[in-house]
Protein backbone atom coordinates (compact mmCIF):
# COMPACT_ATOMS: atom_id res chain seq x y z
CA UNK A 1 0.00 0.00 0.00
CA UNK A 2 1.43 3.36 -1.03
CA UNK A 3 1.43 6.00 1.68
CA UNK A 4 0.09 9.40 0.61
CA UNK A 5 1.99 12.30 2.01
CA UNK A 6 0.56 15.58 3.27
CA UNK A 7 1.11 18.69 1.13
CA UNK A 8 4.00 19.72 3.38
CA UNK A 9 5.36 16.55 4.98
CA UNK A 10 7.70 16.61 7.97
CA UNK A 11 11.09 15.77 6.48
CA UNK A 12 14.03 14.33 8.37
CA UNK A 13 17.13 14.49 6.19
CA UNK A 14 20.21 12.48 7.15
CA UNK A 15 23.69 13.04 5.69
CA UNK A 16 26.07 10.26 6.83
CA UNK A 17 29.75 11.11 7.05
CA UNK A 18 33.01 9.73 8.37
CA UNK A 19 32.27 11.21 11.81
CA UNK A 20 28.62 10.23 12.17
CA UNK A 21 25.88 12.20 10.42
CA UNK A 22 24.34 15.61 9.95
CA UNK A 23 20.60 16.05 10.14
CA UNK A 24 17.91 18.61 9.40
CA UNK A 25 14.22 18.53 10.25
CA UNK A 26 11.99 20.62 7.97
CA UNK A 27 8.33 21.20 8.78
CA UNK A 28 5.55 23.21 7.19
CA UNK A 29 6.41 25.13 4.05
CA UNK A 30 10.15 25.46 4.76
CA UNK A 31 10.58 25.88 8.53
CA UNK A 32 13.89 24.54 9.80
CA UNK A 33 12.74 22.98 13.09
CA UNK A 34 15.96 21.22 14.17
CA UNK A 35 19.44 20.57 12.85
CA UNK A 36 22.82 19.39 13.99
CA UNK A 37 25.61 16.86 13.80
CA UNK A 38 25.75 13.58 15.68
CA UNK A 39 29.29 12.29 16.22
CA UNK A 40 29.57 8.58 16.88
CA UNK A 41 32.41 6.72 18.58
CA UNK A 42 33.06 2.98 18.21
CA UNK A 43 30.89 1.06 15.74
CA UNK A 44 29.79 4.03 13.66
CA UNK A 45 27.13 2.28 11.60
CA UNK A 46 25.42 0.69 14.61
CA UNK A 47 25.65 3.98 16.52
CA UNK A 48 24.25 5.98 13.62
CA UNK A 49 21.35 3.56 13.06
CA UNK A 50 20.54 3.70 16.77
CA UNK A 51 20.56 7.53 16.82
CA UNK A 52 18.45 7.73 13.66
CA UNK A 53 15.95 5.30 15.21
CA UNK A 54 15.72 7.53 18.30
CA UNK A 55 15.24 10.62 16.14
CA UNK A 56 12.59 8.88 14.05
CA UNK A 57 10.65 7.90 17.19
CA UNK A 58 10.97 11.44 18.58
CA UNK A 59 10.21 13.49 15.45
CA UNK A 60 7.78 11.09 13.69
CA UNK A 61 8.79 12.27 10.19
CA UNK A 62 6.61 11.60 7.16
CA UNK A 63 9.73 11.23 4.98
CA UNK A 64 13.38 10.42 5.58
CA UNK A 65 15.68 11.75 2.87
CA UNK A 66 19.15 10.35 2.21
CA UNK A 67 21.82 10.79 -0.42
CA UNK A 68 21.87 7.81 -2.76
CA UNK A 69 25.47 6.78 -2.16
CA UNK A 70 25.10 3.63 -4.26
CA UNK A 71 24.83 5.58 -7.53
CA UNK A 72 27.99 5.37 -9.62
CA UNK A 73 30.27 7.26 -9.53
CA UNK A 74 30.07 7.74 -5.78
CA UNK A 75 32.89 9.00 -3.61
CA UNK A 76 31.32 7.49 -0.51
CA UNK A 77 33.11 4.65 1.20
CA UNK A 78 31.54 1.19 1.34
CA UNK A 79 30.80 1.84 5.05
CA UNK A 80 28.76 4.96 4.23
CA UNK A 81 26.98 3.12 1.41
CA UNK A 82 26.06 0.28 3.79
CA UNK A 83 24.93 2.81 6.41
CA UNK A 84 22.57 4.46 3.92
CA UNK A 85 21.02 1.09 3.13
CA UNK A 86 20.59 0.29 6.84
CA UNK A 87 18.93 3.65 7.56
CA UNK A 88 16.59 3.21 4.58
CA UNK A 89 15.64 -0.30 5.74
CA UNK A 90 15.01 0.98 9.28
CA UNK A 91 12.74 3.76 8.00
CA UNK A 92 10.79 1.40 5.75
CA UNK A 93 10.24 -1.04 8.64
CA UNK A 94 8.76 1.80 10.70
CA UNK A 95 6.44 2.78 7.83
CA UNK A 96 8.27 5.99 6.94
CA UNK A 97 8.63 6.94 3.29
CA UNK A 98 12.27 6.99 2.14
CA UNK A 99 13.45 9.26 -0.64
CA UNK A 100 16.97 9.20 -2.06
CA UNK A 101 18.69 11.81 -4.19
CA UNK A 102 22.03 11.68 -5.94
CA UNK A 103 24.50 14.52 -5.42
CA UNK A 104 23.75 15.59 -9.02
CA UNK A 105 19.99 15.78 -8.32
CA UNK A 106 20.63 17.93 -5.26
CA UNK A 107 22.79 20.34 -7.28
CA UNK A 108 20.10 20.49 -9.98
CA UNK A 109 17.52 21.46 -7.36
CA UNK A 110 19.59 24.55 -6.53
CA UNK A 111 21.26 25.43 -9.84
CA UNK A 112 19.59 25.38 -13.24
CA UNK A 113 22.54 23.68 -14.94
CA UNK A 114 23.48 21.69 -11.84
CA UNK A 115 26.92 23.28 -11.90
CA UNK A 116 27.21 24.55 -8.33
CA UNK A 117 29.46 23.48 -5.49
CA UNK A 118 28.66 22.17 -2.02
CA UNK A 119 29.90 25.44 -0.57
CA UNK A 120 27.69 27.49 -2.90
CA UNK A 121 24.68 25.48 -1.71
CA UNK A 122 25.78 25.98 1.90
CA UNK A 123 26.06 29.75 1.34
CA UNK A 124 22.57 29.80 -0.18
CA UNK A 125 21.18 27.89 2.83
CA UNK A 126 23.00 30.12 5.34
CA UNK A 127 21.40 33.15 3.63
CA UNK A 128 17.97 31.48 3.60
CA UNK A 129 18.23 30.62 7.33
CA UNK A 130 20.54 33.37 8.67
CA UNK A 131 19.49 33.15 12.34
CA UNK A 132 19.75 29.37 12.45
CA UNK A 133 22.73 28.67 10.20
CA UNK A 134 24.49 31.95 9.42
CA UNK A 135 27.11 31.49 12.14
CA UNK A 136 27.56 27.79 11.30
CA UNK A 137 28.68 28.31 7.70
CA UNK A 138 32.20 26.87 7.46
CA UNK A 139 34.88 28.74 5.54
CA UNK A 140 35.40 27.77 1.93
CA UNK A 141 37.48 24.62 1.85
CA UNK A 142 40.88 24.65 0.24
CA UNK A 143 42.25 21.53 -1.50
CA UNK A 144 44.59 20.71 1.40
CA UNK A 145 41.86 21.08 4.07
CA UNK A 146 39.58 18.40 5.49
CA UNK A 147 35.88 19.08 5.18
CA UNK A 148 34.46 20.93 8.18
CA UNK A 149 32.08 18.78 10.26
CA UNK A 150 29.41 21.53 10.07
CA UNK A 151 29.06 20.90 6.33
CA UNK A 152 27.07 17.76 7.22
CA UNK A 153 24.22 20.02 8.44
CA UNK A 154 24.14 21.83 5.11
CA UNK A 155 24.29 18.54 3.19
CA UNK A 156 21.26 17.27 5.12
CA UNK A 157 19.28 20.48 4.67
CA UNK A 158 20.09 20.50 0.95
CA UNK A 159 18.59 17.00 0.69
CA UNK A 160 15.41 18.11 2.48
CA UNK A 161 14.98 21.18 0.29
CA UNK A 162 15.71 19.16 -2.87
CA UNK A 163 12.67 17.08 -1.96
CA UNK A 164 10.60 20.23 -1.30
CA UNK A 165 11.61 21.75 -4.64
CA UNK A 166 10.90 18.52 -6.51
CA UNK A 167 7.48 18.24 -4.86
CA UNK A 168 6.69 21.87 -5.71
CA UNK A 169 7.59 21.28 -9.38
CA UNK A 170 5.34 18.21 -9.46
CA UNK A 171 2.45 20.18 -7.94
CA UNK A 172 2.91 23.00 -10.47
CA UNK A 173 3.01 20.61 -13.44
CA UNK A 174 -0.10 18.80 -12.13
CA UNK A 175 -1.98 22.12 -11.91
CA UNK A 176 -1.32 22.97 -15.58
Amino acid sequence: MKKTLPKYPRILAIAPSSRGFGFALVEGLDMLADWGVKSIKGDKNAGCVSKVAEMGAHYQPDVIVLEDAAIKPSRHSPRIQALGKRIAALAKRSGTVVMMFSRKQVRQAFFAEGQGTKHAIAEFLANKYPEELGARLPPKRRPWMSEDYRMDIFDALALALALRRRSARHRMSAER
